[in-house]
Parts: structure tokens; sequence; C-alpha cells
């Protein structure tokens, strides 16, 4: 598959205002179900290209850059919490007209999407979450093995100097690291997220301010991982094995945390199973998805 530039994913999508701040939003495939994505940390929606096809042939898919991210607004006047991202991103449903939804997270969008649960645990639930599916998030911070550049980042201190610093070359290096099977590395994908984190006029002052949603990890522990203990929702757990930072053993704890949830592992696979993997990861989400669509 040609790995689409900057500029042909830009043209893919369109912006929708929500709450006065303009998202970026790619809406594909013409289907009853839909398919709604919370992409990952430092990334946005261009993780999803290579699946895309996949899903498309069964479901609308629907993936937002959440606010910080990729092409979406970059605002000063915004707290960069995950509790505001998941507001935003069930404004952006309901202003789609979504009625009920296939929710797939990632990375960062695993603790969207388990705020999207608390709240739905607290009695709202403005669009039905038919299935839930998450995977290869460090939603148990405590046994996260976070990188020394992911450290840095989340300190008031030496966070906007390290970004100052981070070079092009720099990002690269620690991306591919996260790559399990070298030999799927496209090069290219990096050039172009690179250029998103870049993108607006106040990507350096923010990106510091966005990284330091781990410590909401922390403080909203109980809110999110005692949410996910307690929900009747039942969750799909689909875990790429070889990552290094959210490593496997979170998928184990979070299956005997969970009273109601299903555990697939994709084997010899690290951190971005959707750009290292595509086809076995979009045919492990909709499998799952397909398997447990009677259990919400």
């Amino acid at each position: 598959m040609k790995t689409p530039t900057f500029e042909e994913w830009k043209q893919r999508g369109e912006y929708h205002e929500v709450y006065g701040k303009k998202l970026f939003v790619i809406d594909e495939g013409n289907h009853e179900e839909t398919i709604v994505i919370s992409h990952g940390f430092p990334s946005c929606s261009y993780d999803y290209y290579q699946v895309l096809p996949f899903f498309t042939q069964k479901y609308r898919v629907i993936v937002h850059d959440h606010l910080g991210f990729g092409l979406s607004e970059k605002p000063l006047d915004y707290s960069y919490s995950l509790v505001e991202q998941a507001d935003f991103a069930l404004g952006l449903w309901q202003k789609l007209g979504l009625k009920e939804v296939h929710l797939l997270g990632h990375d960062y969008g695993t603790s969207v999407v388990t705020e999207i649960i608390a709240k739905y645990n607290h009695g709202f639930e403005p669009v039905k979450l038919k299935t839930i599916t998450i995977g290869n998030g460090s939603m148990l911070i405590e046994m996260a093995q976070l990188l020394l550049t992911q450290k840095l980042l989340r300190s008031k201190i030496w966070g906007p100097l390290v970004f100052k610093l981070l070079s092009k070359s720099r990002f690269k290096k620690n991306m591919s690291g996260l790559w399990h099977d070298k030999s799927a590395i496209v090069p290219d994908e990096f050039d172009v997220l690179w250029d998103m984190i870049n993108y607006g006029e106040n990507a350096q002052k923010i990106f510091p301010i966005v990284s330091r949603y781990t410590l909401e990890r922390a403080f909203f522990w109980n809110r999110w991982i005692g949410g996910m203990a307690k929900t009747d929702k039942h969750i799909n757990l689909f875990w790429a094995d070889k990552d290094k930072v959210a490593i496997v053993d979170m998928a184990h704890v979070l299956h005997e945390k969970i009273p109601h949830n299903t555990l697939k592992i994709l084997p010899n696979v690290g951190h971005y199973p959707m750009l290292e993997a595509p086809e076995k990861y979009a045919e492990g989400v909709m499998e799952m998805i397909e398997n447990s669509k009677t259990s919400n």
C-alpha cells in the first residue's frame, strides 16, 4: 500500500467544530454499523491508514485527531486533560448523529475510552457503546515501562526543553524501537507523523503539556481502572505481546480485574500493531467485535 503523504492525508479528512474547537476527522465507509477510534500518543488518525481498507469493507469508520494532535486545532486555552478529550469525542459523535458505535482505543486513546466508561458508569451514555475494544495502552501506569523521553516530557521544567531538542532523527529512532518486526518499518510513516506533531503555530508550546497525560493515569486510577473493575460493560482486550512500554503483563492483570472481558493476544508484534501488522490487527479487532456484539 502506498504511504499517504501529509497533504494526501489532510485531503482525505474534514474539519468539524465541537465546543468551539476544530477537530480533524476521517470518516470513511458506507455501512450501517460504525467503528469510532481513539488514537494514541504522540501520533494521530494517520496510525490507521493501513487498516481502514479492511475495516471499511464492513463498517463506517470515524477516527479524529484529539485536540493538540495531528491536524486538529492546538489551542493554548485548553487543559489537555483526558477527561476533556472524552467530552470532545462524545460531542463529535453526537454532532455526526451517531446513535451506537463500536469503540476502539489504543495507547493514549485507551484512557480516553476508560473516561467514557466512567461516564457510562455514572449514567451518561449519549452514544450507545455497542462494543468496546482496547489495547496496548499503559492504563496501569504503575506497570508501564516509559521511555526516558516520555518521563522527561511530562516534567514542567524539562518538558519544553526536551521537545525543543527532540529532532526528527531522534523521534524516528524512538519510534523504530517500538516495532518488534523491524522489516515492517516504513520510514515515510515516521516523516509524516513528525510533520503532524509539529503542525500548527502552537505545536511547540502545547506538546509538553499534552505529554503530562500519564500523570492523570495515576490521579484518576480509581475512576478509570476502578471503573472498569465494576462496569457491567463487556470489554475486549486485544494486546500485541511484544510491546516494550505497555507490556503484555498489563493485559493479563486487566483480564483478572475486569469482570466481563475477552482477552486476545497478538503474537510477535510491537506497540503499534495497526502499522506493524495491519491485516492481523484489523482481522483481530473485527473478530472481537463480531463475537461480543451481544455482550453490551
